[in-house]
């Protein structure tokens, strides 16, 4: 197969040959492009592939190694291969067959072709072996150094039967699906989500990967040609405009077999819904600009997470980084301003806020939520940060309120050293209150004085182990 690695390219290559040909110009316009091309540089470059795997592992190992070639020629940071990439057959039994342990040596062709080139990829689905019976689907991310990094079993399994189109497939037949959304990993090319094809049709997980700090949802697909011809770009596109995340859609394309035949047109689309680079028929690889600014512009543009009425509707939860928050050790500890919180006084964690217990409590259950990062005032929040506060505020109060046995709580910022402020680290104090209390408001407006009792560090542990089990 022969690789048309340059048509559908996007507008990456246009600019810059347009700096090269001003490069011929006046010395101010010179300065103008130099300083235009290092900001085209800072972006980062990525290439999303397209491939027809058949029934020959080696022969698709082969074709994945040189789309990894080639996208490392066009300055890719980070290559993302196809659902299927090591293999597609026409039965269940060949499937089971096929499939390997996630160390085998399936994986090491793929990790030492990571660390030949020096770059990152996405594998979208491997077979990996689970019995003589059943696979998993995995998606696993390898470093530039050929280590894995992060590896997400499908959630989702593509069960469709359409018999005035002669379609069937079954992939519960053979396929045990995943138990867990796995974090966003970090890579060069921003906090990459995972899932794989029929994971787009549920718009749950999208939100819940973009909650855990997700920059570009991945959903490397072996899309059915009857469903893609109507739905494919629509998903996409819906998926990034909703999520206001980037998504990189690597594809299978053409007959695989005479039973089985994939849409194709890998795409990249942008956090407004743009599609910024697509593999037409017959093209192999497309690069595209993964621009992080540019999500930040849009979610400020329209800010839709601001807007969001979980009151009314449920909420998305991170649940792995829930779950990571009900196993925090001991010995982790966070900067707060001047001093610090150890990880066993943490009850709720998210990528960008802590909720902690309080030390000195002006009454029982009295608890703090922080940013992570150390900023003295709401002013010097990111938008993202501010949002992801104040969705923790809403879920830490309502927790608060049902273990107190309480409707009213008083929550509060105190900004400065007239304000009562202690601490150089903003937190935002939340205290249940009860009718039988006597006012506290001389109390509230001293919430970081130094004359409450200090409680101990096994009895901030203990309370916020309890708080913890609310959040599963």
């Amino acid at each position: 197969m022969y690789y048309k690695v340059f048509n559908t390219t996007c507008r990456l290559h246009s600019t810059l040959s347009v700096f090269l040909q001003r490069s011929t110009i006046k010395k101010s316009v010179i300065k103008n492009s130099t300083r235009t091309m290092a900001s085209v540089q800072s972006k980062k470059i990525i290439a999303v592939c397209q491939m027809t795997a058949k029934d020959d592992k080696q022969s698709n190992i082969n074709t994945c190694s040189e789309l990894v070639k080639s996208a490392k020629a066009l300055n890719a940071e980070m290559a993302f291969l196809p659902e299927s990439c090591d293999f597609i057959g026409e039965t269940r039994s060949q499937f089971v067959e096929n499939a390997e342990d996630i160390n085998g040596e399936t994986m090491q062709s793929f990790r030492q072709m990571a660390k030949d080139n020096n770059i990152w990829l996405s594998l979208g689905g491997i077979l990996e072996k689970v019995d003589g019976q059943k696979v998993r689907n995995a998606h696993v991310v390898i470093n530039n150094s050929g280590d894995i990094v992060s590896v997400y079993r499908k959630i989702h399994l593509f069960d469709v039967d359409i018999p005035e189109k002669k379609l069937r497939i079954m992939e519960s037949d053979y396929v045990l699906p995943g138990d867990k959304i796995v974090e966003p990993v970090d890579t060069p090319v921003g906090k990459v989500g995972l899932a794989i094809c029929y994971d787009m049709r549920f718009p749950e997980l999208s939100l819940t990967l973009t909650r855990m700090g997700a920059d570009i949802l991945t959903y490397p697909s072996a899309f059915t040609f009857a469903t893609g011809a109507v739905h494919w770009e629509t998903l996409l596109r819906a998926r990034a405009i909703e999520n206001q995340c980037y998504v990189v859609a690597a594809a299978q394309t053409g007959s695989h077999n005479q039973k089985r035949s994939s849409w194709g047109h890998a795409m990249v689309v942008d956090p407004w819904g743009t599609v910024v680079a697509q593999c037409s028929e017959g093209t192999n690889i497309a690069i595209a600009q993964i621009d992080l600014s540019y999500i930040k512009q849009v979610r400020s543009t329209m800010p839709v997470w601001q807007h969001r009425r979980n009151d009314l509707y449920a909420e998305m939860t991170p649940l792995k980084t829930v779950e990571k928050s009900s196993e925090i050790e001991d010995k982790t500890v966070y900067k707060f301003g001047q001093t610090s919180v150890p990880g066993s006084a943490v009850f709720y964690k998210t990528n960008r806020t802590l909720a902690f217990t309080n030390k000195r409590c002006v009454v029982p259950g009295h608890v703090l939520v922080m940013p992570i990062r150390c900023v003295q005032t709401l002013q010097e929040l990111e938008t993202d940060e501010m949002e992801d506060l104040l969705l923790v505020l809403n879920r830490v109060k309502t927790v608060v309120e049902t273990v107190n046995g309480v409707s009213s709580t008083t929550t509060g910022i105190q900004t400065g050293a007239d304000a009562g402020q202690t601490v150089k680290h903003l937190h935002v104090h939340i205290l249940p209150r009860k009718s039988t209390q006597p006012d506290k408001s001389c109390e509230t407006a001293k919430m970081d004085a130094d004359y409450k009792p200090e409680r101990t560090a096994a009895e901030m542990a203990a309370e916020a182990a309890m708080l913890r089990s609310y959040f599963q």
